[in-house]
Formats: C-alpha cells, sequence, structure tokens
C-alpha cells in the first residue's frame, strides 16, 4: 500500500524551531503551509522548495514561508519566517537577512 509523502513524517532542524519561537509560528501552521500553499517557488538553498501562504487581515496582511527539502522518505523543514506585506509571484525570495546568514547563505 502506497502512502503520500505528506503522510510520512516531518524532520525540524533546530534552526527552525528556533524560527518557529521567534516569528511564534506553530508546527502545525507549518504543516498547514506546507499542505495548502498559495505559490512554491525554488528555494535558495540547493535542492530546497520554498512555500508560503497568504495570512493575517485585508489592512495588516503577512505572508508565512517555510523553507523545505524533499528526501525519499521524508521531509525536512529547514527554515520559516514571517513576511510582512506580500510578495510578488515570481520575484526574489524575501528571506531576512538574519536567517540568510544563519544558514550561511549570506553571498546571495
Amino acid at each position: 500500500m502506497k502512502t503520500s509523502l505528506v503522510e510520512n513524517k516531518f524532520f525540524w532542524t533546530k534552526h527552525v524551531q528556533e524560527k518557529m519561537r521567534f516569528y511564534n509560528l506553530s508546527e502545525s501552521r507549518l504543516k498547514r503551509v506546507f499542505r495548502h500553499p498559495h505559490r512554491i517557488e525554488e528555494g535558495i538553498a540547493e535542492n530546497t522548495v520554498a512555500a508560503m501562504q497568504r495570512v493575517g487581515s485585508k489592512k495588516h496582511p503577512y505572508e508565512v514561508w517555510i523553507m523545505y527539502q524533499l528526501k525519499e522518505k521524508n521531509i525536512t523543514i529547514i527554515s520559516a519566517w514571517r513576511y510582512p506585506g506580500t510578495t510578488k509571484p515570481g520575484s526574489k525570495i524575501p528571506i531576512p537577512e538574519n536567517i540568510l546568514s544563519e544558514l550561511g547563505l549570506e553571498f546571495l
């Protein structure tokens, strides 16, 4: 019997656990972004995907982003953040500088 990738285990990096506390994001919120993204973009790190979901109100919109990597039997959530406002599809993914430096991607 085949199971879908969504039913398999999620693995959380230390980095994303810290960002979940910093941005007050729950595990269920990040799973929801993964399962029902508003938009999916190519991640900035090698073999990663970034997904976002719009949240907030019309007056105070923001987006919740996750960066993850799909492996054979699991999904590794690498990072998560909130972006105030809205972004345009196809534009550069709005990753805060502190997250880039912590991931070792300052050169991007």
